[in-house]
């Protein structure tokens, strides 16, 4: 198991930005890190997110790890890894965007819902398989897929919350991806509100501490 992948099961909690851009995303890389989260994914569709990528390791180093998320193709998936990305999530199987972001060392985590797509995708050679939508399940699909599959490792994404983290994980996660639950980057991004971030940052890391 690399170490990244150590790492991600450790800390659990992936923060998922989608929406925000330049500035906007280290501010909240900044405030995520100050509330215990340590792990950031950054959408693949942000303007310059390559370069987004090469600053959140300039300025975290080891202390955060910083992937790419939505990536449709193995193309992005390479250039995301060529600046530094450590993980790539994808919604979807694509079975040559797992295979090159493996050649490369990296944590692979595509998205998968039904039981032959999530077999597919680690017969592929994916690390975790990310069950999205998560939301559109709940937490009891986490059980039905872990029982006959318990040698998959699943994440969640889409649809968690506070009011059932904690259940996905009893469930058999071993890890999770937050968006708007999180981080809304609708918001305007002033102080009080990366403010808020580190403090519900703060309530997720506490909400799954002892599981």
């Amino acid at each position: 198991m690399s170490e990244t992948l150590q790492k991600m099961k450790k800390h659990k909690l992936v923060a998922v930005i989608r929406g925000a851009q330049g500035e906007e995303v280290l501010s909240i890389a900044r405030a995520l890190y100050k509330g215990g989260v340590h792990i950031l994914e950054v959408t693949a569709d942000t303007p310059q997110v390559n370069e987004l990528i090469q600053q959140l390791k300039q300025e975290h180093g080891d202390e955060m790890i910083v992937g790419a998320g939505t990536v449709l193709d193995a193309e992005t998936a390479k250039s995301a890894i060529t600046a530094g990305a450590q993980f790539i999530f994808s919604p979807t199987v694509d079975q040559e965007t797992i295979e090159m972001t493996k050649r490369n060392g990296v944590v692979s985590i595509p998205g998968a819902l039904t039981p032959t797509e999530i077999v597919s995708a680690y017969k592929y050679g994916a690390d975790l398989i990310k069950i999205f939508p998560a939301g559109s399940m709940g937490p009891g699909y986490m059980k039905d897929i872990h029982g006959p599959l318990p040698q998959i490792p699943l994440m969640p994404t889409g649809g968690v919350d506070l009011t059932n983290i904690r259940e996905y994980f009893e469930k058999g996660a071993v890890a999770a991806g937050l968006g708007n639950a999180l981080v809304n980057t609708k918001e305007e991004m002033n102080e009080a509100t990366l403010w808020n971030i580190t403090e519900r940052a703060k309530t997720f890391v506490q909400a799954i501490k002892d599981v």
